[in-house]
């Protein structure tokens, strides 16, 4: 233990270890799924931080944390970004400098067993608000957020629908302290038990109590997934591919209710390309379903390049659209180009800046289907997809494409967001890429079929259940959320109250020493 206290002595040893602690929970997210992980990648942290001689290490501490879990969770981005990879987690690292000090002040030194038992509720609020500011779209949105590791966990999935993919993140801080508390605080170590027996019964309550969407129907839902199509003229050879890959379907003489294609299908504005609209509503009189196309290209109505949902139906354009309202940073426009537009020329940021929508939109498909699409990683969004379900939205739909991230780790965590939405929402999801990994999903955020992997190039038919009924979390929204910030202003009116008392409290000044008869003072011990 002495050895490791004087390696750490050294400010960017520590530093260094903190970054490293910092990313082990992206070991719990695909691609390696490590889902059991995430209820212990924190306890290393939280133990270096609790180390700290004072609180400014401790801030530092927290800060190389934040760095080393952002960079680990966009590492795919460093082949486009570059050196913009390594300021953006810097910054964003930041956000973890008030969970640094919190843990440094609930656990450091030697904690009493008040401290420790309010560590297991003040240390998770922490940490909710640093995934509350970041999940600001315009910080980068809520990607990687830490209960989203339990995606495929079907207890984890009914909590969700429950109180949201921020309950899920709070449950797995909490364990994660009540499990470094075990580990080195002794004299905490009975409520810390108490806190693990406590998120077992919730997670218990959950599963028996909160209600489960009813199945009234199926809908027959086909997703198109065209694989890479790059070099001249890749938008004219990719619509061609889409549309071999949709004919298919009607050569296999399906009963059809929705046909779906990645974000980015349609390279050209429809009014400025009839005959793509004309050849679109013939897919559409041939398969008997709408086909719900991505255009990305410049307006003819209006100024600048929209991302957008048309959908297609046996006439043409149904005058349905939803036009993307959360771009992605960088990648679709620069975040105060006049300062940061130097990062066009060091990685593939964008060039120019697309614009963004204006509201959401639930389209009637033929067939009395509502649906509900969202575009590329809004689908990480939980407002999103319930404010869609809340508006009547029975199929919630993402228009997805990882072209550039296929050999990294993005396509699966992308597709693991739609388990989440469906299981908050209860609603099914429909997560179709160009190309990537396309997924369908039930209600309850568990599988339907097999995914289409970043390979695939086909297009393939689900059934998907439809269902009825709202969810606690479509209802109430995000209540685990508010919950944490009273939590944070309660603990920090408590730490005032403290401090003031502590400063009225009047200094007693030392006895004088006792007097023997002849007058001198008696030493002590005699």
């Amino acid at each position: 233990m002495k050895t490791l206290d004087h390696w750490l002595a050294s400010p960017w040893r520590r530093a260094a270890a903190a970054a490293l602690a910092g990313a082990l929970p992206v070991l719990a997210f695909p691609g390696p799924a490590l889902w059991w992980w995430a209820y212990v990648a924190l306890v290393p942290w939280i133990l270096l931080v609790r180390t700290a001689p004072r609180g400014r290490r401790a801030a530092y501490d927290g800060w190389c944390g934040g760095f080393g879990f952002v960079l680990a969770m966009h590492h795919w981005l460093l082949p486009n970004l570059h050196v913009f990879t390594f300021v953006v987690a810097a910054l964003l690292g930041l956000l973890w400098v008030p969970w640094g000090l919190l843990v440094h002040r609930l656990l450091g030194g030697a904690p009493s067993a008040g401290r420790g038992a309010a560590a297991l509720v003040v240390l998770p609020s922490g940490w909710l608000l640093a995934e509350l500011v970041r999940s600001w779209q315009g910080l980068g949105g809520p990607w990687g957020m830490l209960g989203a590791s339990q995606w495929q966990v079907a207890p984890a999935l009914r909590l969700a629908s429950v109180g949201g993919v921020w309950l899920l993140s709070f449950l797995v801080v909490a364990v994660n302290v009540a499990v470094a508390v075990l580990v080195a605080v002794r004299r905490a170590r009975v409520p810390a038990l108490a806190g693990l027996v406590a998120t077992a019964a919730a997670t218990s309550a959950a599963w028996i109590w909160s209600p489960r969407p009813g199945t009234d129907e199926r809908a027959a839902i086909a997703v198109v997934q065209p694989g890479v199509v790059s070099g001249p003229d890749s938008a004219d050879r990719r619509f061609d591919r889409e549309e071999r890959l949709t004919r298919r379907l009607a050569d296999r003489d399906l009963d059809l209710d929705l046909i779906v294609w990645g974000e980015s299908s349609v390279g050209f504005d429809l009014d400025d390309r009839p005959d793509l609209a004309r050849r679109l509503a013939a897919l559409s009189r041939d398969t008997g379903a709408d086909v719900l196309v991505n255009v990305d290209a410049r307006r003819s109505d209006k100024p600048g390049i929209y991302k957008s949902s048309v959908l297609v139906g046996p006439d043409g354009p149904t005058g349905d659209r939803y036009d993307k309202m959360r771009l992605v940073p960088f990648g679709e426009y620069v975040p105060a180009r006049s300062l940061l537009g130097w990062a066009t020329s060091v990685g593939k940021a964008a060039g120019e800046d697309r614009k963004k929508g204006t509201g959401q939109v639930v389209m009637d498909v033929g067939g009395g289907l509502r649906i509900g699409p969202m575009v590329c990683f809004e689908s990480a969004f939980p407002d999103m997809s319930r404010h869609l379900a809340a508006d009547g939205a029975e199929v919630l739909l993402a228009q997805s494409s990882t072209s550039t991230f296929q050999r990294t780790w993005a396509p699966e965590q992308h597709a693991s967001l739609a388990a989440l939405r469906a299981a908050e929402t209860g609603r099914p999801m429909v997560h179709a890429t160009l190309t990537g990994v396309s997924a369908v999903y039930d209600a309850n955020g568990a599988r339907i079929g097999s995914w289409l992997g970043t390979g695939a190039s086909t297009s393939r038919v689900y059934e998907v259940p439809l269902t009825h009924g709202s969810t606690p979390y479509v209802r109430h929204g995000d209540w685990a959320v508010h919950a944490a910030l009273l939590v944070l202003a309660g603990w920090a009116a408590a730490e005032g109250v403290r401090a003031v008392r502590f400063r009225r409290t009047p200094s007693v000044p030392p006895a004088p020493p006792a007097r023997t008869a002849h007058g001198s003072a008696a030493r002590p011990g005699r």
